[in-house]
Order: structure tokens, then C-alpha cells, then sequence
């Protein structure tokens, strides 16, 4: 365990032993006197753990300025005569209407009823109370407090929640990379903190074994976090924790069970895949077992999604590996993958993304690529290796490698295969129409087969042969250019002139 959890020198304070920002409220009336004896009265004041913090404005002008910048206030106690007779009624309804804020809690205070009827204002504005100054003694003021701070703090519980289930459903539609993951089970973290009103903060972490032991080395990742926690979700590993964290944290991962009490949780699960995965949260109140079993639950479809998505990878790399090794035996016949397939995948995927292909499709490309030249497995060696020159019957033959490659890669269901099999029967297509095996022309010739066109040409001509010497790159570039619009796609030449120092990257590495 000790090489799991890093700390730093200085450790940070905990989640729990953090004061809660105080509750925002503004006092806006055009006699001081309110102002001091409202904060007066309300000292002391505490609710969920947060005191109150009072901003101050003198006129309803004021106000609306102060108010534009500011999206935090919780409760506004709010004069109805002070430039004007209804100046109250006039900014109340500038808040909702015009700012759009509908979670603030508005009371209105008046010292003249008569001005305001209080039925009449109640119908007609969208405020949460109305009292008369002289009816607001210490205790009733302090009812107002409850009731408006309970209503902003169970409208902004909503208002999270649907932020986090939007959060949720966005990273859903991206759920196979692992920093979607993290942003998905974080806003789930989000969710049911404020679902359950637990006012918590906390972390989930895995540490990973079994068939991903050697890519983790054993080592606890974080999965997901709240705010408290959230600078954690930019690393693989955890690298700072406070100290009750990380005994917390050792006791559950050494003794493979929850470790509890009324004011912190830290749970334990193991997937069938081997994977061990935490989740540590503090509280303000104490919460109870039905919270507990939430969470719970929640710390185990989070590591069976990540062991999920790990597989997943897993297999993915698997496949691409394969498919480029099987491409370097293609290409040399018994020999390693040659960096020659690996720079034809780098530009093909470059100049694809450069010509508006998708980032999912570029990638592919990128694989895809590799297979061009799969049906040289149907030519003889005789011919595939001969060392002078091919006869003309021998050259119809090496030609036919493109439908072969095909014939080969047509009928998997694969995506890669798909679009290998494209890319096999047509990179030997020219624009003009003089390419073979089928002579077309054009743009009906697809983009994927043009692009690896231009990248197989490009690495020939840069790469050493046994019938050749090596070409500089730009002299490479300068024969593509002197065949634009015959052998290749104009559009895309032009693409290689002026990616030409991202090409020149790929042949550095």
C-alpha cells in the first residue's frame, strides 16, 4: 500500500474540517438604520453548517448593478419604497424577468403598507414573502431566514442535479475514453451527494489488478471527485491526500471491507476482473444507511464500467497491433512491422483531418491504412520478390493485389476492415482516370483511397529500396506536386504543402 498513496510535505485540510461558504445575502433599503439592525439582529445566525454573509445596496439602481455581476445570492431583503413608491416591486420583477433569476428568495420589507397592498403584490410579482417592518421581530426575522435560505438551498439541490445529470448524459455519449469516464462518474459523485442533501465532499479511486496490472502497476487512480477533490481528476495517480484520507483509504483497501462513522464514509469493491476500487466522502451531518447503500452502489458501477472501458482498450490495442504486425509481414514477407506502414498511418490520418474527416474516422484511417497492400499475400513469391524486372504478364498479376486485398477485408463486419478494404482497392486509383484496377476518376475515387495514395507514394519515395536510393522529403513533395491533378488529388497535394512541417515531424521521430 505504501507505494499506492504519494503525499506532499504539506498536507492539505480535509473536505470536513473546511468552513462552508456562508449563505449571500443582500439588504437593499434607502435607510442605513435597516442595514445595521438586520445584521445586528441576525449575528449568530447558522444554518447546514454556513453562517451568513450581507452585501449592502441603498437604492434599487444600486442594486440592479450589483445584482447583474452577481449569481450567488441566496435570500434578498428588499424595501418597497425608495427612489419611487414601488421601486421594490419594480427591481423584483426586473430580477426575475429581466435577469432570469428565479432560485433567489425575494422578501419584501415595507414601512408604508398602504403603497403596496400586500394581496395585490402577491399576485401580481413573483416574491417569496412580504412582511411590515414593525411585524419583523427578532424571532420572525429569523423564520424568514429558515424559510428563504431552505427554499434556495432545495432549488439549487435541483438545479445541481440537473446540471449533473446533463453532465452525465454528455459524457455517456463518450464514455469509452477515460476522461469522459472520470467527468461521467464524477457528476454521478455530484448527483447523489445532492440528491441525498449530504452537503459532501469526497473522491472515488480504483486500483487496478488482474489483466490491467501491467498497465496500472497496482496503482490507485482516480475515478472521481467532487469539488474538494477535483484537482485529483488531472492525474493518472493520486499524488496528495490529507492524512485522514489516506488511514482511511489504507484501512479499507488492507482490510477489504467499508470503513465508516457518522461523519465520514469509505467504501469497498471488488470487481470479478480483479479491480479494487474506493470511495471516501466527509459530511457535515451525519448521514444514514440508506445514503451509505447509495453510495455504495455507486462505487461499484463505477469500477465495473472502468473495468469495462479497460478491456475495452485492452482489446482495441490488441487489434491495432495486430493488424500493423500482419501488415509488416505483408509488406516484407516474414519481417517486422516497418516504420514505413507507421508513417503512412501518421499521414493519412494527418492529411484526413486536415481535409474535414472526422477525429474517430481519421483514426481509423490511420489503421486502415496499413492493410493497402494485404492482398500481396495471393502473389506468388516468385513474382512478389523477384529481383529485375516484371513481365507483362507478371505485372497484371502483381496488379491484382488491389482486388485480392479486397476480396479479403470485404466481408468483416469491422469498421477497420471496412475501410481497409476501400483503401486496398483503390490507392493505386489515379485522378485522371489512368490508375487501375478499375480506372476511376475523380472524386470517384474515395477520399480514404486518394489520401493513402499520396501517403504509400510519399514513403516510397523517402524511404531507401533496394531500387532505389532515399529522396529528401521536399524533393518527395516536389513529385507529388509535379503529379497533382494527374496521379493525385489537387486538393489534398496542397494539404501536404502546407502541412509540410507536420510531415516533416513524423519523418523526425
Amino acid at each position: 500500500m505504501s507505494d499506492d498513496l504519494v503525499f506532499s510535505d504539506e498536507q492539505s485540510t480535509s473536505a470536513q474540517g473546511k468552513q462552508l461558504a456562508p449563505w449571500q445575502v443582500l439588504v437593499v433599503d434607502d435607510d442605513p438604520a435597516v442595514h445595521e439592525v438586520t445584521k445586528l439582529v441576525m449575528a449568530g445566525f447558522e444554518m447546514d453548517g454556513r453562517t451568513l454573509e450581507f452585501s449592502h445596496c441603498y437604492s434599487s439602481a444600486e442594486a440592479r448593478e450589483f445584482l447583474a455581476n452577481r449569481k450567488d445570492i441566496a435570500l434578498i431583503l428588499l424595501d418597497v419604497v425608495m427612489e419611487t413608491d414601488h421601486a421594490g416591486l419594480v427591481l423584483a420583477r426586473y430580477i426575475r424577468e429581466d435577469l432570469g433569476n428565479i432560485n433567489v428568495r425575494i422578501i419584501l420589507r415595507t414601512g408604508q403598507p398602504g403603497q403596496a397592498p400586500e394581496e395585490q403584490v402577491i399576485k401580481d410579482y413573483d416574491i417569496n414573502d412580504y412582511k411590515e417592518k414593525t411585524d419583523l421581530t427578532r424571532r420572525k426575522l429569523i423564520t424568514v431566514f429558515y424559510s428563504g435560505l431552505r427554499g434556495y438551498r432545495d432549488l439549487m439541490r435541483i438545479e445541481n442535479a440537473r446540471l449533473g445529470l446533463r453532465r452525465s448524459i454528455e459524457a455517456i455519449g463518450q464514455i469509452f475514453t477515460s476522461q469522459s469516464l472520470k467527468s461521467l462518474a464524477s457528476s454521478v459523485l455530484e448527483q447523489v451527494n445532492y440528491l441525498l442533501g449530504l452537503n459532501a465532499e469526497g473522491v472515488c479511486a480504483g486500483r487496478m489488478s488482474a489483466y490491467t496490472a501491467s498497465t496500472s502497476n497496482g496503482q490507485l487512480t482516480v475515478l472521481a471527485a467532487t469539488a474538494a477533490y477535483s484537482e485529483l481528476l488531472t492525474g493518472d495517480k493520486v499524488c496528495s491526500l490529507p492524512a485522514e484520507v489516506h488511514v482511511a483509504l489504507k484501512r479499507t483497501l488492507d482490510n477489504k471491507v467499508g470503513d465508516h462513522s457518522p461523519h465520514h464514509y469509505a467504501g469497498y469493491f471488488c470487481t470479478s476482473a480483479g479491480s479494487e476500487s474506493v470511495i471516501y466522502m466527509t459530511f457535515v451531518d451525519p448521514i444514514n444507511t440508506e445514503a451509505r447503500d447509495l453510495l455504495e452502489i455507486f462505487s461499484r458501477n463505477v469500477a465495473i464500467a472502468y473495468d469495462s472501458l479497460l478491456l475495452r482498450e485492452d482489446t482495441t490495442n490488441a487489434q491495432q497491433s495486430t493488424i500493423s504486425i500482419l501488415g509488416g509481414v505483408i509488406e516484407r514477407r516474414g519481417t517486422a512491422a516497418s516504420p514505413h506502414l507507421r508513417r503512412i498511418g501518421d499521414v493519412s490520418a494527418l492529411l484526413a483531418t486536415h481535409a474535414g474527416m472526422s477525429l474517430h474516422d481519421a483514426e481509423l484511417l490511420r489503421i486502415a491504412s496499413t492493410l493497402h497492400d494485404v492482398g500481396k499475400t495471393c502473389i506468388p513469391d516468385a513474382i512478389l520478390t523477384k529481383s529485375g524486372p516484371l513481365t507483362p504478364e507478371e505485372w497484371e498479376i502483381m496488379k491484382s493485389h488491389s482486388q485480392q486485398g479486397y476480396a479479403l477485408l470485404k466481408e468483416s463486419p469491422s469498421q477497420t476492415h471496412q475501410m481497409g478494404a476501400i483503401v486496398a482497392h483503390e490507392h493505386h486509383e489515379h485522378w485522371d482516370g489512368s490508375g487501375y484496377p478499375r480506372g476511376l476518376q475523380g472524386e470517384a475515387i474515395s477520399l480514404y483511397g486518394r489520401i493513402v495514395a499520396i501517403a504509400d507514394v510519399l514513403d516510397s519515395l523517402v524511404c531507401e529500396s533496394p531500387y532505389k536510393a532515399s529522396w529528401p522529403l521536399q524533393k518527395a513533395i516536389d513529385h507529388l506536386n509535379a503529379h497533382s491533378g494527374t496521379h493525385f488529388d489537387p486538393r489534398l497535394v496542397e494539404l501536404v504543402n502546407t502541412s509540410r512541417d507536420a510531415i516533416e515531424k513524423i519523418y523526425a521521430t
